[in-house]
């Protein structure tokens, strides 16, 4: 499915940069809203997806708050975003543990022994905080996941807790369970994924406050079931008498976003290359990681179209390659290309690796054509983190 293309003209905004439709954003809040207002589920962002805090008064006008993966996260969450924030990590580092448990509402520990290991302290915290509420992650051994990275519930996975561990296990203090078994999926994952859950955690789940549906889905998808996730959510909560919530990541800032690159040499080995300055390796590491072939504005397949390149990164790693596209006409040093979808996972994974710059990031907004530039990196970013 191809997304709505940017009318921005991208001579505006430096290279290479991220850019974020403001417009877009708001665009897909609204849809979670909807969904939170239609089910009374309570929706987070997935910071781990998109942490672009200079956007978040936008975000925080539609979603209940945020869900962090440690420290620095959870700190960003309650300093910027404002609302709830719940943390969940495999394991918390006990120097910082007094810390996330000060700016956390929730946290949720990955096994018994995390739990155990804090209990007295999370039960003395809550004394003074009586909203402070703790759950563990479950595994409902359930994949839903295509590949093993991306499968929370692959075997010998070191997420979650399988109900056989819960036996004679006492859970007080324990308000709620958290799962997550989905990457970038629809709704009927999540009602196979239900199924499972209900069927091993029944007997526990009208126990408890609350259930945390993680991640991965596709709300924001044009083709997403969105009222049939409503009515199970509907279910689910009047099944048990539990606040459902769920943290989507992508969802949020879906075909948001876009990263603007520019071309810096072509040559010929083989096949006609073309070098860029923006680095898979450096940018947009998913590319090597899952990996997967971002989309281009008005490029094609290999052969598609007259002129096939090869797109690497200016980086030293010989496998800096982005992929291999096709193109109307011969490219240019100075062209300038569009890479589609690149607000989410990007900004939050990118490196300094070789020296290379971390590029800018802006935001537009496509209703007025309004742009801002947020931030310019550049040899004091790469430096501060080497010393």
């Amino acid at each position: 499915m191809t997304q709505a293309k940017f009318t921005l003209d991208v001579t505006r905004v430096p290279s290479p940069c991220y850019v974020v439709d403001k417009a877009k954003l708001e665009q897909n809040l609204r849809i979670l809203d909807y969904v939170q207002q239609q089910s009374g589920a309570k929706v987070l962002l997935a910071l781990k997806a998109f942490s672009m805090f200079s956007l978040a008064p936008l975000v925080m006008k539609y979603l209940n708050g945020v869900c962090a993966s440690g420290l620095n996260e959870a700190k960003l969450g309650r300093e910027e975003f404002g609302k709830e924030v719940h943390t969940y990590s495999a394991a918390f580092r006990p120097q910082e543990f007094e810390e996330i448990l000060a700016v956390s509402d929730h946290l949720v520990f990955n096994s018994f022994n995390q739990w155990e290991t804090y209990k007295a302290r999370c039960l003395a915290a809550q004394q003074d905080r009586p909203h402070l509420e703790f759950g563990l992650r479950i595994n409902p051994e359930h994949s839903e996941g295509e590949t093993p990275m991306y499968d929370p519930c692959a075997p010998c996975s070191r997420m979650g807790i399988p109900i056989k561990q819960f036996a004679n296990k006492d859970l007080h203090g324990i308000s709620g369970l958290h799962f997550h078994t989905l990457c970038e999926q629809d709704f009927a994952p999540l009602a196979r994924t239900l199924d499972a859950v209900e069927e091993k955690f029944g007997d526990i789940l009208p126990s408890l406050k609350w259930v945390n549906f993680g991640g991965g889905h596709h709300i924001t998808r044009a083709d997403y079931q969105v009222d049939a996730l409503i009515e199970r959510l509907k279910a689910f909560q009047t099944k048990y008498d539990v606040q459902v919530y769920l943290e989507p990541g992508e969802a949020i800032a879906l075909n948001a976003g876009v990263f603007v690159s520019e071309v810096l040499d072509t040559l010929n080995n083989g096949m006609d290359i073309a070098i860029l300055d923006a680095s898979a390796t450096c940018h947009m590491p998913d590319v090597i990681e899952m990996p997967y072939r971002p989309r281009i504005t008005g490029a094609g397949e290999p052969g598609e179209r007259n002129h096939t390149y090869r797109l690497g990164g200016p980086s030293c790693l010989a496998g800096d390659v982005i992929g291999d596209y096709s193109f109307s006409n011969p490219l240019q040093i100075g062209d300038r290309m569009t890479f589609e979808d690149m607000a989410i996972y990007t900004m939050v994974k990118n490196t300094t690796f070789n020296g290379i710059n971390l590029p800018s990031i802006c935001v537009w907004d496509s209703t007025t054509d309004e742009l801002e530039v947020i931030k310019n990196f550049g040899y004091e970013d790469f430096k501060q983190r080497l010393s």
